[in-house]
This record gives structure tokens, C-alpha cells and sequence, in this order.
């Protein structure tokens, strides 16, 4: 695989003030990457270097061809403004082109049949002469990521899409998502949603300042930080139910012979959460490893 993006010991942040230090990563066309941490952990500040609006204190960031042809497509988090903007999804799509149309006042025939495709894509083609802030917030997300596909169809940043979605509609958007990397697209999402780590391939988690992980899925579900994150993010409390033995005659603190069983059936997840929560991450793991 060709790399696309290489992260060397970087350290980032504002007015000579350190946010976050030690990035040392490397992402590969085709990769899907997650992006873990907690609020103020420096995921927006990374965000912000990896699409080239802040310089790096030190270290190197280094893109690949595919990046500095066409740059990385951003779909940002939505405000409440955003929701609420007065435009056709049409309009909104083909403004994923702005950045390749220069000065010139007017789409091209090519770029118009780019956005028709990647309506076509995301399922929103009988929605384009709609207003966007009419629609639902999956229809959204859907619109915005066709307007990051025009933008480039080799790389993109997600910045908590799922967020403020129902369950049904941030299932279809990761489905939506995983399909795209399916064919080639380049993933980096940005979340504080576990699920989203299921179907990532690469994990990076950054805390206090630092990179405290990176790997694959597999390795960060089975060491501590990543059972300990998604113990904490799930609120788990250790309701048993069948299939995961709770037995009341367990030591305090111990592993029953269930989750023990999990735990050595590869699941790569500290099993203290419902038998849904075990399902959902080993059937995902075993359609996306």
C-alpha cells in the first residue's frame, strides 16, 4: 500500500503553547482510521493540522501524492447554524467543487456530473431540489459527505458524524461509511462513539496532551486503554444477562467464567457489558477484519 499521510513526532499548538505532542503515525490508502480522546485532548488541533490550517510546532507531517493533488475531503461537525442553512442540496453538493473551479464564476459540465454521481452514492439524488434545512439529520450528513466527495474521492475527515443522530440513522451512516471504504476511499473518523471503533481497522487515542495509542483495532481492543475506554464511553456496570455469567458468588472484582470465556474466545473486549454489546463488536470485527 502507497502511504498517504505520516505523522513524525509531531507536536502541535497555538502561540508557542504545546496542545499535543508525540503524534507518530502512519496512514495508508484504503485505511480506515478512529481518532479516540477525551474533550480537550487535542483532536481538533490535530484536525486542524492534518487539513493544513496550523502549522506544527515540530515534527513533520508529510502527505502523500494523493493529498497534495487533491487535498482531504472535510465533513465538519454541525451547529445549529449550519442545520439551518437556506440552500438546495444541489447547491450544496456541487459546492464540494468551489476549491477546483478557481475563479471561475460558473460550474463546469464535469463538475455538475460529479455531483449528480456522488448524489447518486450517498442515496439522495430524489432530494436535490430540496431545501437542506428541511431535511432530517441522516439526510444531512449524506449531503455533506457527497459535498466531501467532490471535494476528493481519495481521503476523508469525519468530525463526529454520528452525533445528534438517531440509532437507526448512525447505524445507516456507518454502514454509508464502511461501504465507501469498501471501495477505496481512505476513512479518518473522529468520535467519542465506541461503536465507531468496530469498524475502523486503525486506532489512534490521544489523552492529557499525547498519543497514548496506535494500532490496529484488534490490538487496542485487547489492551487496557481500549477496554477501559469503552467500559467508561458505554457506562457499563456489569449487568449480567445470559451468555455473560454474573454469578453473585464471585469474589468482588473478579471475572466470572463467562466473561473469562469471552475474554479467551478472542472477542478482544474486557466483557463487563450486555450480551448485545458483545455481539455487536464481535460480528463487526469478524465482517471488517
Amino acid at each position: 500500500m502507497s502511504e498517504q499521510l505520516i505523522c513524525r513526532n509531531v507536536t502541535l499548538g497555538y502561540e508557542g503553547n504545546a496542545v499535543t505532542e508525540g503524534m507518530d503515525f502512519t496512514l495508508d490508502a484504503g485505511d480506515y482510521l478512529c481518532i479516540l480522546g477525551e474533550n480537550g485532548s487535542g483532536k481538533s488541533t490535530l484536525i486542524r493540522a492534518l487539513l493544513g490550517l496550523i502549522p506544527v510546532m515540530s515534527g513533520e507531517i508529510i502527505r502523500g501524492e494523493d493529498i497534495r493533488a487533491e487535498g482531504i475531503g472535510y465533513l465538519p461537525q454541525q451547529t445549529v447554524v449550519q442545520r439551518d442553512f437556506p440552500a438546495s442540496v444541489r447547491e450544496i453538493v456541487r459546492s464540494g467543487c468551489l476549491a477546483k473551479s478557481g475563479k471561475r464564476p460558473f460550474y463546469s459540465k464535469a463538475e455538475k456530473a460529479l455531483a449528480e454521481e456522488n448524489m447518486e452514492r450517498m442515496g439522495i439524488t430524489h432530494l436535490a431540489k430540496r431545501c437542506y434545512r428541511e431535511l432530517s439529520g441522516g439526510q444531512q450528513q449524506r449531503v455533506l459527505l457527497a459535498r466531501a466527495l467532490c471535494s476528493t474521492g481519495k481521503i476523508l475527515l469525519l468530525d463526529e458524524p454520528v452525533t445528534g443522530l438517531d440509532p437507526k440513522a448512525q447505524t445507516e451512516l456507518y454502514e454509508l461509511i464502511r461501504e465507501l471504504n469498501d471501495s477505496g476511499v481512505t476513512i479518518i473518523m473522529v468520535s467519542h462513539d465506541v461503536s465507531a471503533v468496530s469498524y475502523a481497522g486503525k486506532i489512534l487515542h490521544i489523552g492529557n496532551g499525547k498519543q497514548l495509542f496506535f494500532g490496529s483495532r484488534e490490538d487496542y481492543l485487547s489492551s487496557k486503554l481500549g477496554q477501559s475506554f469503552i467500559i467508561t464511553e458505554r457506562g457499563d456496570t456489569g449487568a449480567g444477562n445470559e451468555g455473560a455469567e454474573t454469578s453473585s458468588k464471585s469474589a468482588p472484582g473478579e471475572l466470572s467464567k463467562g466473561k473469562k470465556a469471552a475474554i479467551a474466545a478472542g472477542t478482544g473486549l474486557l466483557v463487563l457489558g450486555t450480551q448485545q454489546a458483545i455481539h455487536h463488536y464481535v460480528k463487526r470485527g469478524e465482517r471488517n477484519g
